[in-house]
This record gives C-alpha cells, structure tokens and sequence, in this order.
C-alpha cells in the first residue's frame, strides 16, 4: 500500500510539473505563429518535402533496396502509429490539454477553435515525426541532412503545445517510441536489404533539405502576410 501511495504521489508531481510547462510554453503567442504553427502542423503541408526524401532515396538506392527502404519507412510509421493511438491512448486515457472536459482546458490556448482528439498520450505527431527523422539518420548517415530532418520534428513538436493538444511528457514518450521504431525499421532494413547505410558520399541530399526550407519560407510569408490582412 505504501509503495502505491508513493507511486500515485510521483505520477502526481509529474503530472505538475508536466502542466506547468505546458502552460509555460503554451503562453508564448503571436498572430503569425497562430498561422504558422497551424499550418506547419499539418500533414499534406509536407507532401513535398516526403516526395523530395524519396526522389533522394532514389537517386541512392537501386530498386530492390529503395522498395525495401520504403517498406521499412511504412513499418516504421505503422508501430509509431499503432503504439501511440491504439495501444497506449485507450489504456492511459490522459485528457488532451484543450478538451473541455480536462480542468486546465480553459488556461490553454488554442488556434482556430481546434481542440484534437480526446486523449493525448503519447503523441502521434511525435512518433512519426522523429520515428522518420531517426530512420533516415541511420540510413544516410548525413550530418546536415539529419540536423533538417531533427529540427523539422522538433518544431512539429512545438507546433502541438503551440495549439494546445499536447503535454511536453506526450512528445518525450512520443519521441522515444519513435526512435525505437526507427531502431526497429533501419535494422529490418539491414537484414533485408544487406547494407547498414547509403554511404558516404548522398546524392541529391540537398533536394529535401531546401524543400523544408522553401516549405518553411513559404509558411512564413504567408503567416505575415496573413497577420496583416
């Protein structure tokens, strides 16, 4: 019994301090980044940049070994996808920030009334995001390619406490799912295509990164322009 009451005490404070940095973070607000975060948040906001990965794949793999690549990204996606909604949500059942029915719901701010889901923990968008990220550094094995790839699913992140549907303690769980199922994919992709990585020297690496950066230009101007009108 003690051990439990200290157990519920801890999950308790964590809970807290959990909160508060929710809300510390969730604070910060301004007109371009309610525009900006809402659609950076999305996923047909990054179609090109996923089409641009996959031209990359391309240019680096024969066949055989891009179509495995690519099953291994799915598998990768599938456990993220699985683990976070459909294993772990319905048996914690943590209360996302903004729905109404969780008490802090009206100290969060939100974006163009948009509240999510009803439970929050862990996050999806983390999983897939850093799930993604993580796979392609194993892969590639590029430094600037990985730190693109790292910030793109860093912001995501932020992106989430941004509109108010996630706990920091969602993306950290969502972070570490990821990277597992990332370890998972990459080495499936071992096993099954025979080569630990591209090598050293990528083809056409510069093709996704300046298309998250042209994406995020583009997101941005038009947030300001939007600010404006």
């Amino acid at each position: 019994m003690t051990e439990l009451l200290l157990d519920s005490s801890l999950l308790q404070q964590l809970n807290d301090v959990d909160t508060q940095l929710l809300l510390y973070l969730n604070d910060f607000r301004h007109v371009v980044a309610d525009y900006f975060m809402w659609i950076y948040t999305k996923v047909p906001t990054w179609i090109p940049m996923y089409a641009a990965l996959i031209f990359m794949l391309w240019r680096n793999l024969p066949l055989k070994k891009l179509l495995i690549a690519l099953l291994c990204v799915g598998v990768v996606i599938l456990l993220c996808d699985q683990v976070c909604s459909h294993l772990i949500r319905p048996w914690v059942q943590r209360l996302r920030p903004a729905n109404l029915e969780n008490p802090i719901s009206p100290m969060v701010d939100i974006v163009n009334g948009y509240r999510g889901g009803r439970y929050s923990f862990p996050s999806a968008h983390a999983a897939n995001s850093f799930g993604l990220a993580f796979y392609l550094a194993f892969l590639m094995r590029h430094k600037l390619l990985t730190f693109t790839l790292m910030l793109w699913a860093i912001i995501n992140c932020y992106s989430r406490i941004y509109l108010g549907v996630h706990y920091p303690g969602d993306l950290l769980v969502g972070f570490l799912i990821g990277l597992v199922a990332a370890a998972i994919g990459y080495y499936a992709f071992c096993r099954l295509a025979g080569k630990g990585s591209v090598g050293r020297y990528v083809k056409a690496v510069q093709v996704p990164i300046c298309t998250w950066l042209v994406t995020v230009l583009a997101i941005l101007t038009y947030s300001v322009i939007m600010s404006f009108v």
